[in-house]
């Protein structure tokens, strides 16, 4: 009954046949004989382990084996693997490689009729055999990632009741108030360093989705672990229903959420706030906590509710700012001068344009420019018009960017009245930007700015064709979903850059959780977008990218989080001692292997004093 009881020889067959008892902990690894090896476990549970070989011990054998993501190697565990871990027999007696086992996927993907499906057939692959999942990614990322994110995990949020298979995350409700922490101990990881987690209000540019939004923290992790190397086992997706306004959902027979609307107000707030305490207090203060795709009414306060309290972002507000003024500063090096040189036109006045705006702002006040001249650098354009002093109900985000100017509807009218260098899509309008707007823009600009980085890309403002066409190759595009090469009448082609914020949230969640950063400031985010732009080649810009090739995006995350680090660390925002001398490299060790583990047979006898062991009753 007590937790550290040691036993003898005696009592091993006993303890191993008794339902009193769940695992045995060894005090050595090289005392396992006739044990199995379990890697997904408590911290309790861990009595060695390196990069190749993992050493915890259960009476889990056979079949659960095959069945957990984990550890699952399928037809890739040796001969002496099977034996050991009671799965011989259970398997087809071939023995392939990963290399093989990639190789299945692909030709399996290739069968899939159109992207939904590809999407279903990888998140099944994801809930079989992890490590395979993950290759399959990093074999080819500028491939998958348009499947696994935007775009596609647009329609599949949509479609997330229909194609609902096995949940992954956990799902708080606004019923479970007052057992939020009971809910987290449930998940069987202890070690968790990133919360990615959603209401499910404004899953892109798609509005409320409910509990179907869980697709969006799901995917973010998944990149997360792809990009920026952060081990799966360490990454934690969460939904907070609250219920929908959406009445198609609410009708459907198979939806998976609530069937009630929003809860708003003070109960709203309660669950936020016994939320993030929650999180804090199992998985510690440096947990970092993303906030994703929340409604407009609720990013901005809760943002400045939490961010000096927990180690918290909004990505759709702080992470698109740092992509899109990355894009920005890249294209500074094309247009050959200064950003505060530039006047900046949004198409939208929510999360996404607020974020830029403060981020470019920020930019400009660092080459010299006092704030207030920096902030009539920035018009806004939402959907009554442009934003101007005066205008009624204007909210506090709005009134910062409304300038004396006369009021104007049309967003043609805008562009031609102000003559802006750049003009930034965030308003989830598709074809926002018409061939009049993105020709007036090559009429007063040699090398026009143009971002179209609304998603999906079915919400895009132009197409990379359009305005390439229009401007007669000298527009500098950028959008937020994928768009293929260009080739215009010419000869020249172009290879639209993808303001994508998986450039940046992995290697901002990887360098938060390394350097064990408590509070994320903008300047991090300021230095992230600068540190981006840097890695941008003078090549990428010649076919017309702002950003780095997705093919890098591993490296890219982890040449970013050095920086991050590096400034983190001359400002005394890092709590981890000692600084690391070499950041980078560092990094490096931190960054998780598609690797197998290998499962090694180890003793031959049991000492006395071997063995230590756990009450469980099961």
């Amino acid at each position: 009954g007590n937790s550290e009881d040691t036993v003898g020889l005696d009592a091993r067959i006993h303890l191993l046949s008794s339902r009193q008892f769940s695992c045995v902990y060894l005090k050595r690894p090289d005392m396992a004989h006739g044990l199995v090896r379990r890697e997904s476990v408590d911290t309790e549970m861990h009595t060695a382990h390196d990069t190749r070989k993992t050493y915890v011990y259960t009476k889990k054998r056979g079949y659960d084996v095959t069945r957990n993501p984990h550890l699952n190697k399928a037809m890739a565990f040796s001969l002496e693997e099977r034996l050991q871990l009671g799965v011989h027999g259970l398997l087809p007696p071939c023995f392939v490689s990963q290399d093989i086992q990639l190789l299945r996927v692909l030709k399996n993907y290739d069968m899939k009729r159109d992207d939904l499906d590809r999407y279903i057939f990888l998140m099944g692959l994801q809930d079989r055999s992890e490590k395979l999942f993950y290759r399959v990614l990093m074999s080819d990322i500028e491939r998958f990632m348009p499947i696994i994110y935007t775009p596609t995990v647009g329609l599949a949020c949509q479609q997330y009741s229909l194609i609902f298979r096995r949940p992954r995350g956990l799902f708080i409700t606004i019923h479970d108030r007052g057992h939020i922490s009971t809910i987290l101990q449930n998940w069987p990881e202890k070690d968790v360093k990133a919360v990615c987690v959603t209401d499910g209000e404004r899953i892109l540019g798609l509005g409320d989705l409910g509990c179907n939004g869980m697709g969006i923290p799901v995917g973010k992790l998944a990149l997360y672990t792809a990009c920026g190397g952060m081990p799966p086992q360490q990454c934690l997706p969460v939904m907070l229903d609250v219920g929908t306004d959406n009445e198609t959902l609410l009708k459907d027979p198979l939806y998976i959420g609530l069937r009630h609307k929003r809860v708003r107000g003070q109960a709203y707030d309660d669950l936020l706030d016994e939320f993030m305490k929650a999180v804090s207090d199992r998985y510690g203060m440096d947990c970092l906590i993303q906030f994703e795709d929340f409604a407009n009414v609720n990013a901005f306060r809760l943002l400045s509710k939490y961010r000096n309290k927990y180690c918290t972002f909004n990505d759709d507000i702080q992470g698109t700012a740092s992509v899109a003024v990355a894009g920005l500063l890249a294209a500074l090096r094309i247009t050959r001068n200064k950003m505060s040189d530039h006047t900046v036109v949004f198409q939208g006045a929510g999360e996404a344009a607020m974020g830029i705006a403060e981020l470019i702002t920020m930019a400009m006040e660092k080459e010299g420019l006092p704030r207030e001249q920096c902030v009539r650098k920035i018009w806004m354009v939402d959907s009554k018009g442009l934003i101007v002093k005066g205008r009624d109900h204007l909210t506090h985000e709005k009134e910062r960017f409304a300038h004396e100017h006369p009021h104007m509807k049309n967003l043609d009218d805008v562009i031609r009245q102000l003559k802006p260098t750049a003009i930034i899509g965030v308003a989830a309008v598709a074809g926002a930007f018409s061939e009049q707007i993105i020709r007036d823009m090559a009429s007063f600009n040699e090398r026009p700015i143009i971002f179209a980085l609304s998603n999906p890309t079915s919400k895009a403002e132009c197409t990379a064709e359009q305005c390439y066409t229009f401007t007669e190759g000298r527009g500098i595009f950028a959008s937020g979903s994928p768009f293929d090469s260009v080739t215009l009448p010419s000869g020249m082609t172009f290879y639209p850059g993808q303001g994508n914020n998986a450039y940046i949230f992995p290697g901002v969640g990887l360098a938060v959780t390394a350097g064990a950063i408590r509070c994320i400031t903008e300047e991090i985010f300021l230095v992230a977008a600068e540190a981006l732009a840097h890695l941008v080649t003078e090549d990428d810009l010649a076919e017309g990218r702002l950003y780095p090739p997705l093919s890098s995006i591993r490296d890219v995350s982890i040449k970013l989080a050095a920086k991050i680090l590096e400034y983190a660390y001359e400002n005394n925002m890092a709590t981890l001692r000692p600084e690391p001398s070499d950041k980078e490299a560092y990094l490096r060790t931190l960054t998780y292997s598609t690797d197998y583990e290998e499962f090694v047979a180890d003793s031959y006898r049991w000492p006395e004093d071997s063995m230590t062991v756990q009450s469980c009753k099961l």
